[in-house]
């Protein structure tokens, strides 16, 4: 399976400009059938506060039907409503056969940068799958909390989703932590940052697609670009094999019981 990372500036709150441009991009890509491509952190709007502006608009139809159109599984990000006038900051992936993947809403809200003040954290892990290949979703500031990826390898994630919106002054531990989250988890990485500034922050791209022995497979730099690297399951099968890490994770540290070992 083809990995494809789309690094791009959205377009703020602007979802049919954004639209416009990831479609331009995708024309352009060498995409594969039933390639898995992944877009920034609220990729039509761009990361926002504002929860009435990023919800306006369909994200999910425009989705389903470009994953269709290039025959492609389209991870995407986007803010919806969760009561009380707050949001959440969600992930999900739409695949070409007209489904969408269940529902991840982003397990950490940036309190840093005031998103838990408007935005709900989610409860729930989210492994979905692409054909035969189960993938964990992820979102930005998630990056910083390895337990959850520790979660869903354990459920049996192989590649992890990372969609970020990572503003320039923290780049070195983005892509830090993106390796690591490989290596410590034995998973492939794809990791996507947005490039451009809004009017809180400027992000400086440099996405990523990792293998699961910490190799970095394709980098971006601080422009638009669509990176793209093959998932090889028979090198992650041999690797998990040949040295079994994760069948020395100790569940009771996880806070899980021995009927679930």
């Amino acid at each position: 399976m083809q990995l494809i990372a789309l690094q791009y500036a959205p377009s703020w709150l602007d979802k049919s400009s954004t639209h416009a441009t990831v479609e331009r991009l995708l024309a352009a890509a060498d995409l594969s059938p039933g390639a898995l491509v992944v877009l920034p952190e609220m990729c039509d709007t761009g990361w926002s506060l504002d929860i009435d502006a990023a919800v306006a608009g369909d994200t999910r139809t425009w989705a389903l039907a470009v994953a269709a159109r290039f025959d492609i599984s389209l991870c995407i990000g986007f803010a919806e409503l969760a009561g009380d006038d707050r949001g959440s900051n969600c992930s999900l992936i739409a695949h070409a056969n007209g489904t969408l993947g269940p529902l991840y809403r982003k397990m950490h809200p940036f309190s840093f940068g005031a998103e838990a003040k408007v935005y709900d954290g989610g409860d729930a892990l989210i492994v979905d799958r692409c054909g035969s290949v189960p993938i964990g979703l992820s979102i930005c500031y998630d990056l910083r909390f390895p337990e959850l990826y520790r979660h869903n390898a354990l459920a049996g994630a192989e590649i992890f989703t990372v969609i970020a919106s990572w503003p320039t002054e923290r780049a070195a531990h983005w892509r830090a932590l993106a390796i690591a989250r490989a290596i410590e988890n034995q998973a492939y990485v794809v990791a996507v940052n947005r490039v451009g500034s809004d009017p809180t922050f400027t992000y400086g791209g440099g996405s990523l697609i990792v293998s699961p022995l910490g190799e970095v497979l394709a980098e971006g730099a601080n422009g638009e670009e669509v990176l793209s690297a093959a998932f090889d399951r028979d090198m992650l099968d041999k690797w998990r094999t040949t040295f079994p890490a994760l069948s020395d994770t100790r569940p009771n540290l996880l806070g899980i019981s021995s009927a679930q070992d």
